[in-house]
């Protein structure tokens, strides 16, 4: 592609060399470059870009995109200077690939909850109705249904536009998008066209990165004052937040609630271990689900299929035939009679949300003991929060450790430990090794009750000083299980 061309999607504050030449490739890490590429040199979070940009000249870049314009130029090379090196990256990206979401409909979930299960469930309901589908998750992207492991809830704008273009070029009609609250911030997602947003629901998280939850919430909302007039927004009026997001956005506004009227109105009916009857616009429907998480979540898919122009019918048959997502809730029923439950829950309000579900099956008639860590190099502010909340929810509850990362696992446990009363830390132990505290948990149990394993959900490791070493919360229960 011509530099020339290319720059059409921005508007350069100048061009310093000859915008003629070819460019066959883009890149924002200089060790990816090859002959013919143009680097773009972003000011990101850890690293900045325009420290590599003479190393991207060695390995064969033709064109620089900066912000700032070396004051020793190479001959043969043209520098492109922008005012804004994240935006540009994300419209050029968008324009190298063939602007992908021109072509097809892509759906973007955001919110601190909810956004893994909401997307996959959207990209199985449509290849249900039989489309060729994209979905980009936390746990996995999949180009229909070619698997392509993930490294980010939202990889970079040349990675996902990348992605975006081979869903296009393969036929994919819809994309489901999970949209992190980094990816707004660092305009992964400029230049992306958008046919509609769903907003789940927004409690504490990445406070560690956003510093504020006032930060945190008005990144969320930028996502929604972006979004096209042609597209829709959908939001979950029983967050408080809900209509905060959508007071600027051009798009069209639509509702749902297991509360309040709304667009798309929706009732537990009655709730197993097995999953729920809920009533969806006075339309009865039985799914594999548990918990009014999960039934808000569905109900947010529902409203997406309508606006996407399914039928309530339809989407209701193919709701119905839906499993939970790997990780989400994921309940293993063990030999003994008790059942152990794998949750992702990482944050008060999903760790709240998922007791709260346990707890509306039980009806008293069982006991709840809870596995719980908290990851290293995070915020920390919530720990002491999620041992508070596990303790309030739980017969006994297990500190141990998450993805302890670079800090010392004992260290992050006496932070959490630090939330507990007197009372609290009566029914509280701490074992650093997180087999053995699911193994102790499981010694505890008795018929009837439930281990809740949260966390870590779908993870299949546990990264202990930078290094990924094969974990599975799932794997280490069955082996409970069978003695």
């Amino acid at each position: 592609m011509i530099l020339k061309e290319l720059l059409k999607a921005i508007q350069p504050v100048q061009i310093a060399g000859d915008p003629n030449i070819e460019i066959t490739g883009i890149n924002i890490d200089s060790r990816r470059v090859e002959d013919g590429h143009l680097f773009m040199a972003m000011r990101g979070t850890q690293t900045d870009g325009h420290a590599y940009i003479a190393a991207a000249i060695a390995k064969g870049a033709v064109a620089i995109l900066c912000e700032e314009i070396p004051e020793s130029r190479k001959e043969g090379v043209t520098y492109v200077q922008v005012k804004d090196s994240e935006d540009a990256t994300g419209k050029l990206a968008t324009c190298f690939y063939g602007d992908p979401t021109s072509k097809i409909e892509l759906v973007g979930v955001t919110g601190t909850n909810g956004k893994t299960t909401i997307a996959t469930l959207l990209y199985n309901t449509f290849r249900y109705f039989g489309y060729k589908v994209g979905l980009l998750s936390t746990v996995c992207n999949y180009i229909d249904d070619e698997a392509i492991p993930t490294e980010h809830t939202t990889p970079d704008p040349i990675t996902l536009n990348r992605l975006l273009g081979r869903m296009a070029d393969e036929g994919c009609k819809y994309v489901f998008m999970e949209v992190s609250s980094h990816a707004i911030a660092q305009k992964r997602i400029s230049g992306l066209k958008f046919a509609g947003g769903i907003f789940t629901n927004l409690t504490r998280d990445h406070l560690d990165y956003h510093k504020t939850v006032e930060n945190y919430l008005k990144t969320k909302k930028k996502f929604f004052d972006d979004m096209p007039k042609d597209a829709f927004s959908l939001v979950n009026l029983d967050d408080r937040n809900g209509l905060v997001m959508t007071q600027n956005t051009r798009s069209k506004v639509y509702t749902y609630s297991l509360r309040s009227l709304s667009d798309f109105k929706g009732r537990v009916l009655e709730s197993h271990f097995e999953g729920m009857l809920l009533d969806f616009n006075n339309k009865e429907i039985a799914v594999r689900f548990i918990g009014k998480f999960n039934a808000s979540n569905l109900l947010a898919v529902f409203g997406a299929a309508v606006l996407l122009g399914k039928k309530e019918e339809e989407v209701l048959v193919a709701l119905s035939t839906l499993h939970p997502v790997s990780g989400r809730f994921e309940s293993i029923r063990s030999p003994q009679g008790f059942t152990a439950i794998v949750d992702y829950a990482h944050t008060p309000d999903a760790l709240v949300n998922v007791l709260n579900a346990i707890h509306g099956v039980l009806e008293g008639k069982g006991k709840v003991i809870t596995v719980i860590g908290a990851g290293g190099n995070r915020d920390k502010g919530k720990r002491p929060i999620m041992a508070k909340e596990a303790a309030r929810n739980s017969d006994r509850v297990i500190i141990t450790s998450d993805n302890p990362r670079f800090e010392d696992p004992q260290e992050i446990i006496n932070d959490m430990l630090a939330g507990l009363d007197t009372e609290d830390r009566k029914k509280t132990i701490s074992i650093v090794d997180r087999k053995e505290a699911i193994r102790t948990a499981c010694m505890l149990v008795e018929k009837g009750d439930v281990v809740l394993v949260a966390g870590k959900g779908h993870e299949n490791y546990q990264e202990i000083k930078g290094v990924k070493h094969h974990f599975d919360d799932k794997e280490i229960l069955i082996s409970c299980f069978n003695g």
